[in-house]
């Protein structure tokens, strides 16, 4: 595959699920920008925006499997990876995958389970495989976290862990349609297609999982001058340095950077980076990666605010 092959696929991806999802192209854009890095993604956002439509549809023109599971407070680490059931008839232990085997797995409201449950998405984030009684079991590939949470309620939820939540390429926030989208969305219903049935909005798969492993392939391809690392870099390192940040971003968050930067730029049909690739993918790597001073949050600056600074400062190289 080549990068003019990714950036058909991406169009076409983004056509497709543009019948269902009215504007937040920002969104859509990040959430395939990391299927095609194979990344996983925190979605943000108050109820009723359509952060569950988005991966429902995602799932209708991807062909790879698709499993969903609600967090609840009393879902167990093993609800997700799986356990070994006694075979009486076999006398021996078989092992009954969880739905974490799948391609894509939406954990939805991610934070209304305790960090036991959280926990046991560490090691299948970060390796790409589960552990159950000391025996490692692979995923299936590409595999991504497409989890969703609620930033206004906090009753009955569990702040994330910063090591999981260092584990999601990117934090993506979805915010309030225009009143113009919102009269396309409600004119869904008046035309019969209601989005919580998709099967009215005749979706089709546009890919498979062998054609994102493909992706990946041609990604590879795409040139990164060692003046992007170094911009990479010095943006990261700013932010570990930046006034009003506690703690900044770690190696991760450059290679977040890297591997997205070079994916968007493949979506966009070219075979090397530009400062803008980084630009437009460092406030979804970042946010999320920045631990602000107490001092900073209580006159109101936001982790965004903080990236916009720091790309303001730094450097921008020079083709």
């Amino acid at each position: 595959m080549e990068v003019e092959d990714v950036r058909r696929l991406f169009g076409e991806a983004m056509q497709e699920i543009g019948k269902v999802i009215i504007g937040q192209a920002d969104l859509v854009e990040g959430v395939l920008v990391a299927l095609f890095s194979e990344g996983s993604v925190l979605i943000e956002g108050v109820p009723g925006l359509g952060k569950t439509l988005l991966v429902n549809t995602l799932a209708r023109t991807f062909g790879g499997t698709f499993k969903r599971v609600q967090f609840t407070p009393d879902l167990m680490p093993s609800d997700l990876t799986g356990h070994n059931v006694y075979d009486l008839a076999q006398k021996r232990f078989d092992f009954v995958p969880g739905p974490i085997f799948t391609n894509l797995l939406l954990a939805d409201e991610i934070n209304r389970s305790p960090p036991k449950t959280q926990s046991a998405l560490l090691e299948v984030m970060q390796e790409r495989q589960v552990t159950v009684d000391g025996q490692p079991y692979l995923l299936q590939r590409p595999f991504l976290v497409l989890a969703t949470q609620n930033p206004l309620e906090h009753e009955g939820t569990y702040p994330l862990p910063e090591a999981q939540v260092d584990r999601f390429m990117f934090k993506l926030l979805v915010d309030y349609p225009s009143q113009q989208e919102e009269n396309a969305i409600c004119t869904h219903f008046v035309e019969g297609r209601d989005p919580r049935a998709l099967a009215g909005f005749d979706l089709h798969p546009v890919m498979k999982p062998e054609d994102v492993e493909r992706v990946q392939g041609a990604v590879q391809k795409v040139i990164v001058e060692p003046q992007i690392v170094n911009y990479i870099t010095s943006i990261v390192a700013q932010s570990r340095s930046w006034h009003s940040v506690s703690v900044g971003a770690s190696p991760r968050g450059s290679i977040c950077l890297m591997l997205a930067a070079r994916t968007l730029a493949a979506c966009y049909g070219r075979n090397f980076v530009i400062p803008d690739d980084v630009k437009q993918i460092a406030p979804w790597v970042l946010r999320h990666r920045l631990l602000l001073r107490p001092e900073a949050e209580i006159e109101g600056v936001s982790s965004d605010l903080v990236v916009r600074e720091i790309l303001d400062a730094v450097e921008v190289p020079r083709s």
